[in-house]
């Protein structure tokens, strides 16, 4: 009966003998330890002879398996049941069922016999439903009308009687396996149910009735709960300023606690009356006033656009500012936050200007360069787009930047040449470049700028007519320092006399000298003259080399660029002022242990057409690199080929073209190093099979004793070399022996040479001509 299951062996259906007895109850307990029920101390001995506690003890046991821990009641969560004990699980639906009241155990809650009412009128409502007013002094009285009535219509007998279940000492097991038997119970047909109707008990809470907050054409909502309060109809009316009503919309929620909601929509703004009733009467703290409010402003029809809203182009420090148009929008309160790059909502002061015909200027001032969120609300909601992505980038600040360039100098500048310069704007923010040259016309000049990364823009300009030029440099619509700059150009370079050269015309290191040379164009020198002009006084020496050129050096005490300025006859020659960028002082560099050495740099030796080595030793020097600069005396570059042996030491070759001098400059780290500019002179090298013997004096026949005669030694295409002449007679001409016979020897000045002897005899005479 109780498991719904066949025995799984035969028993006795008449047990006369005690054997037969004791057999059915070892029958009935093998199948309860099938069923995994957990039996103690209890075999069939004890139950036949009577063993009262251990009878007991069996019927406690199947009452907990099937009537608490097997049946799945209502409501219960089938992983739950499986976490719980038989105890926990009752007293959990219990707890459940009767929510109205604090039930923590099985004996002394019950002691009053109003929680037994509260049971049946919630397994059964109608049923007890007074329990709330029953008199708790009358403990039998109220548990004995509950158990009456959970008898009579819920089919739960009275396994306790109702004295038993109200003593204090009651035993838990009983009043469990009494309580054991509602979860499953049901309603009998024709159940005396009354009403016990107490609408005060009802309540209402929610937004919907609050006096403020509600605003016209917005759903207002809020709830009524009736657990308390009986069974009855929840019905609403709505009265609004001008006397009209309406009722509201009720819909039941169906929970354990009878919840309906209830939702109105205002039409008009003004105090509103909101009744509700439960059961046709006022339940407490009805009729509710609530004031309802204008209707709040679509953020939707609102706009907003400015300066301050773009993407890009606003900078930190620097206010800015944007509109927002709420025209058609209602009425609402306009809301602006800035949160900066750190996250942060208070570091971004915002100001609101009213500027009429519903339009608000918001200014601001951000503080940090990075990306700001620019959140505008209207009557508390976000506007189309909002919140904006803004990114400041850094302040602009033009005496950061910096120019420099021949085309800034205030003289030496010509006509036609190329004239640039350089801005360098490399942490001086965000700004915009601008470059006007004004011409000695007063009419714009065309200026080429060209950004090459890093800050730094380059500038270009050709003067055409000669005259005062203003170059006006700004930088985010500032100034930069020392603009403007003014230049005097002078004419068109005529010829020149020298030309300058080298290193330290184009770049040096702060504490070490600068050096270039100084040529000479043709025999005309004129008057030389030097000047420098940077960021710090440099000492001038120039050494004469007694050649036609001379080496210059200066010694930059700060780093910076240098107008070095090459003057002769008191004119600036062509491209002067040279611009040498002078490097702060290098510690790692030691320029003046390098060691240049080879036939390719003696002073004589090389020959034309012929490669010329040397080699260049930096192994002592540190880091730097290695530049040499190389021109002939016509002032015709000279091409060096570098070998690079991986060890700081290079071996380099160059071909003379022409048998001029030669001069090489070596720099190591921008600096020169020790006995550089070597001026090496280029001979045209040795050729005697070039060398031409012609005239009368050299013919076979024709020639006659004691007349003069000559001959010519032409050397122009021999190159470098002496000429030797000698002439003898054969033995027995004037003696038995060679004799050696006199000639005069004449040199003319195109490298050929005229002899002239006189034969004293007639016979065989040598000439032996040798060259080098």
């Amino acid at each position: 009966v109780l498991s719904q299951k066949k025995m799984y062996r035969k028993y006795h259906s008449r047990p006369n003998f005690r054997q037969m007895k004791l057999e059915n109850v070892s029958v009935a307990l093998e199948f309860l330890d099938r069923e995994r029920i957990k039996l103690v101390s209890i075999d069939s001995k004890a139950i036949v002879d009577g063993n009262l506690k251990l009878i007991l003890g069996l019927i406690w046991t199947l009452i907990l398996h099937y009537s608490i821990s097997m049946p799945m009641w209502e409501d219960e969560d089938d992983e739950d049941v499986k976490k719980q004990t038989p105890k926990q699980r009752l007293l959990g639906w219990i707890q459940n069922k009767i929510p109205q009241l604090p039930i923590t155990n099985f004996h002394r809650d019950w002691q009053d016999g109003k929680a037994l009412g509260a049971l049946v009128d919630n397994c059964a409502p109608g049923l007890c439903p007074d329990w709330q007013e029953w008199d708790p002094n009358q403990p039998v009285g109220n548990a004995r009308e509950a158990m009456q009535q959970a008898d009579d219509w819920l089919g739960v007998p009275q396994v306790i009687a109702p004295e038993e279940i109200v003593d204090p000492n009651v035993d838990e097991h009983s009043v469990m396996t009494y309580l054991s038997q509602f979860p499953k119970a049901k309603l009998k047909p024709g159940a005396p149910l009354r009403t016990k109707l107490n609408p005060k008990k009802a309540r209402a809470y929610g937004p919907g009735i609050e006096p403020q907050g509600n605003v016209v054409l917005k759903p207002a909502a809020f709830t009524v709960e009736t657990i308390n309060a009986g069974l009855g109809e929840v019905l609403v009316f709505v009265e609004d300023p001008e006397g009209h009503t309406e009722e509201a919309r009720v819909t039941a929620n169906n929970d354990k606690n009878r919840t309906y909601s209830v939702s109105y929509i205002p039409k008009v703004a003004g105090l509103h009356k909101v009744t509700v009733l439960f059961a046709g009467q006022q339940i407490d703290k009805s009729p509710f006033k609530v004031q309802i409010g204008m209707a709040l402003g679509d953020s939707n029809k609102v706009t907003a656009q400015g300066p301050g809203l773009e993407l890009n182009g606003n900078v930190a420090n620097k206010p800015t500012y944007f509109d927002i148009y709420t025209a058609g929008a209602g009425s609402g309160d306009v809301g602006v936050v800035i949160v900066d790059p750190q996250g942060r909502r208070d570091t971004v002061e915002v100001i609101l200007e009213d500027k009429g015909d519903n339009v608000l200027r918001c200014t601001y001032r951000p503080l940090l360069e990075g990306p700001h969120a620019v959140h505008v609300t209207f009557a508390g909601t976000p506007i189309p787009k909002s919140p904006f992505t803004v990114n400041i980038s850094e302040a602009c600040n033009p005496n950061a930047c910096r120019a420099s360039g021949r085309g800034l100098q205030p003289k030496g500048v010509r006509v036609k040449e190329v004239t640039d310069f350089k801005v360098f704007t490399k942490g001086a923010g965000t700004g915009e470049l601008k470059v006007v040259i004004k011409g000695p016309k007063g009419t714009d000049e065309p200026v080429k700028v060209r950004d090459i990364g890093e800050g730094i823009y380059e500038c270009e300009y050709h003067p055409m007519i000669g005259g005062k030029y203003v170059v006006t440099i700004t930088w985010g619509g500032y100034a930069i320092p020392r603009s403007p700059f003014e230049v005097q150009v002078g004419p068109e370079a005529g010829a020149q006399k020298v030309r300058a050269w080298g290193p330290g015309l184009e770049t040096g290191v702060v504490g070490k000298s600068a050096d270039f040379v100084v040529e000479a164009i043709g025999t005309e020198v004129g008057t030389l003259g030097f000047s420098i002009e940077g960021p710090s006084q440099a000492k001038i020496e120039c050494d004469d080399k007694g050649d036609g050129s001379c080496d210059v050096r200066y010694w930059p005490t700060e780093p910076g660029d240098y107008a070095v300025h090459v003057i002769c006859d008191d004119e600036d020659i062509k491209d002067s002022p040279f611009m040498a960028h002078i490097l702060p002082a290098n510690n790692e560099s030691f320029p003046e242990k390098v060691k240049a050495f080879g036939p390719g740099l003696e002073p004589t030796g090389c020959i034309v057409n012929k490669p010329a080595e040397f080699t260049i030793d930096a192994r002592a020097a540190g880091k730097g690199e290695l530049k040499i600069y190389a021109q002939d005396a016509e002032g015709v570059p000279i091409d060096i080929q570098i070998k690079d042996n991986r060890d700081n030491t290079f071996i380099c070759v160059y071909v003379p073209q022409k048998p001029i001098k030669h001069t090489i400059i070596i720099s190591w780290g921008s600096v020169n190093v020790p006995n550089s500019p070597f001026r090496v002179s280029v001979g045209e090298g040795c050729h005697p099979q070039k060398v031409k013997v012609y005239g009368p004096g050299v013919e076979k026949t024709g020639l006659k004793a004691n007349e003069p005669t000559y001959f010519t030694v032409d050397c122009s295409e021999a190159g470098q070399g002496d000429v030797s002449i000698g002439i003898k007679c054969a033995p027995g001409v004037v003696g038995p022996a060679e004799a050696d016979i006199d000639f005069d020897i004449i040199k003319n000045d195109n490298d050929t040479f005229t002899v002239k002897y006189t034969p004293p005899a007639a016979g065989r005479y040598t000439i032996m001509v040798l060259f080098a």
